[in-house]
């Protein structure tokens, strides 16, 4: 039985703030990889700190960086 999956908009953020990536990692502290791992939704463990720098950098509150999407009930 599967739980769902979390949903990182980090890619849709960064864009809609209209800053690059570049910029972003350099604000946030974050190194490039990581931020394509974010965006990606390639990361299996997240860091609080890291989830704050971000929020921090694009104005964002935490349900606007990540959502829960519910698994489909089978029928």
């Amino acid at each position: 039985m599967g739980h769902g999956e979390i949903v990182i908009h980090l890619s849709t953020l960064i864009e809609r703030s209209g800053m690059s990536k570049n910029r972003f990692s350099h604000l946030a502290a974050m190194e490039r990889t990581q931020i394509n791992n974010y965006c990606n939704n390639k990361v299996a463990r997240v860091d609080l700190d890291v989830l704050a720098r971000i929020c921090s950098t694009l104005d964002c509150t935490i349900g606007e960086l990540l959502e829960y999407v519910p698994e489909e009930p089978k029928t």
